[in-house]
């Protein structure tokens, strides 16, 4: 269902664990979700029909990488990022924010000076495609937004490594709390829509690191600005599943109920999604599962329902570490079967065997790209319904 507003709905919980559904312009979504990461307005390996055949409800675009490839000018002349990569569902941006910070980052585990300057106006930053300079403010970053023309679109902030002194943490989570009030002010000048005339939500993000006081105070802060969603990001998020898990349980009781609850960049691993849903998060995304697929690990494992100290659990249960079996093993060479039985991917149900996706991963064939990422996205997409189905089991 296509809304020209965006309506959350909680419709049931079960401990922390929530189910719910949002309506967007391009479509409505059901919570928890997964959304596969369209860095370049493409999810690697895959088209959109591949997309759509994986049954996503929305993807993420990326405003750092859309701003310099193909650039604002040739993308709103082809109509926006929904017409330019003929995806006709919702689409989320993030603010660019995370790129600037791993800019940063790489810089500096480089050996060299960062070039990335941050001060109260915004960031300066040079490309990594030519070097050439340029800077995001709270106000360029939701242009920018208005451009590609998201559904759903993030407040521009400032990531923070977890190493961060106290001090630091804190000018930074304060410095991402006015920005976030000047992209409310931005946004709501626009009249909350883009460039094309749809309207656009607008999520704003708790920060503070790895601080309880700091990660309370900016979850306080967020939640009461007059924003459709909340996201967590940060360093950790995504990253370090047990620095997530304190974080939200510093912070949970104290985001609204009525709003999506968004972990930045978490999704890498099928437990790191049943850890988040459990925790209380709505939305997910991560590079993980198609980087993982290229690399030749392959999700397998199911989901499953025990009960620990009274209460019945779902649990992930797999016969590979991590959930990854890797295909790369000469023991697939011969296997006459499906990735894993059962499986509902085009890859599984087609007669793609083990065996013949291992002569393609070896022997470096572009189809494997696509076949792999095809069950791996499908696999997440799948286990983000299937904790759906957990909560109101109940």
């Amino acid at each position: 269902m296509a809304s020209q507003q965006f309506k959350f709905s909680l419709e049931k919980t079960r401990g922390k664990a929530r189910a719910g559904r949002f309506e967007t312009p391009h479509g409505q979504v059901e919570t928890p979700i997964f959304m596969p990461v369209g860095t370049q307005a493409s999810v690697k390996a895959l088209d959109s029909t591949d997309i759509r055949d994986t049954k996503a409800q929305i993807i993420l675009a990326n405003t750092y990488h859309l701003y310099l490839r193909p650039g604002m000018g040739r993308l709103t002349q082809l109509g926006g990022v929904h017409k330019f990569m003929g995806w006709d569902k919702p689409i989320l941006t993030d603010s660019g924010g995370f790129q600037v910070f791993s800019l940063g980052e790489q810089q500096a585990s480089g050996g060299g000076q960062s070039q990335v300057k941050i001060s109260d106006q915004g960031v300066e930053f040079s490309s990594h495609l030519d070097g050439s300079r340029h800077e995001f403010t709270p106000e360029k970053a939701m242009e920018i937004q208005r451009q590609i023309g998201a559904d759903i679109i993030m407040a521009f902030d400032e990531c923070t490594s977890d190493a961060a002194p106290l001090e630091y943490a804190r000018q930074a989570m304060e410095r991402t709390h006015a920005w976030a009030e000047r992209c409310v002010r931005d946004w709501e000048k626009a009249g909350r829509f883009s460039m094309y005339g749809a309207y656009q939500a607008l999520f704003g993000i708790v920060q503070g690191a790895m601080f309880e006081e700091l990660r309370r105070e900016s979850a306080q802060f967020i939640s009461h600005l007059p924003v459709d969603g909340v996201a967590v990001g940060g360093e950790t998020v995504g990253y370090n599943m047990a620095g997530t898990k304190q974080i939200m349980d510093w912070i949970e009781p104290l985001l609204p109920e009525d709003k999506p609850r968004y972990a930045m960049g978490l999704g890498r691993d099928p437990q790191d999604l049943v850890d988040a849903v459990l925790m209380g998060f709505d939305m997910f995304d991560c590079v993980g599962p198609t980087r993982l697929a290229r690399n030749g690990a392959l999700y397998h494992g199911s989901l499953q329902e025990e009960k620990a100290g009274g209460e019945v659990k779902s649990i992930f249960r797999s016969d590979f570490p991590k959930g990854r079996l890797n295909i790369g093993a000469s023991s697939y060479a011969t296997e006459n079967q499906p990735i894993q039985e059962g499986c509902d991917c085009y890859t599984c149900t087609n007669g793609y065997t083990r065996a013949y996706l291992h002569h393609l991963y070896r022997t470096q064939e572009l189809s494997y790209y696509r076949l792999a990422s095809i069950h791996n996205v499908r696999f997440m997409v799948r286990l983000s319904q299937q904790l759906r189905d957990f909560v109101y089991s109940a």
